[in-house]
């Protein structure tokens, strides 16, 4: 069993199981065994109200003991609290495959976490560019505002 603690410092407990298992396929549709031959894990890491939903269903029975409704789960999740429980998520889908399944899926989460971090390493490189200043440099010229012209280039604009 893996933990993460919310924004509201409530620490919540997710556990995979066959009983967890029924519950996400019941409540949500998503079978958790598409994590193996499937793309659920590329859905998950990709997109945070799936991620959300997934994570609240797993915990429900801890949710309604502390009297948390789904909502008010989501809404205790931000920032890097996301990724806390996604990481706990990940970890607790991998420990719940027998041996052979568990290696692919260790082996795929890596990949993720991999290109993840390359994706964030192109963005900054890519914003850091010279290249994408001069591009928002001319967008801002070509945006008519009310307070008249914006400055040629970032070189015109005072450094404090």
């Amino acid at each position: 069993m893996k933990t993460f603690k919310d924004n509201e410092g409530r620490t919540w407990t997710v556990k995979v199981n066959i009983s967890t298992v029924k519950r996400v396929k019941s409540l949500l549709g998503i079978n958790i065994f598409d994590a193996i031959e499937k793309d659920l894990i590329a859905r998950l890491v990709s997109d945070t109200i799936l991620l959300v939903d997934v994570l609240y269903v797993i915990c429900k029975p801890e949710a309604e003991q502390k009297n948390v409704s789904d909502e008010q789960f989501g809404e205790g999740l931000a920032g890097d609290v996301i990724t806390a429980a996604t990481t706990a998520l990940l970890e607790e889908l991998v420990d719940f495959f027998p041996e052979a399944k568990r290696q692919v899926l260790q082996k795929a989460v890596g990949k993720y976490r991999k290109v993840e971090g390359l994706a964030i390493e192109m963005a900054m490189k890519y914003l850091d560019s010279r290249e994408t200043e001069k591009k928002i440099e001319a967008e801002l010229r070509n945006i008519s505002d009310s307070s008249g012209s914006l400055p040629e280039s970032s070189e015109s604009i005072p450094t404090p």
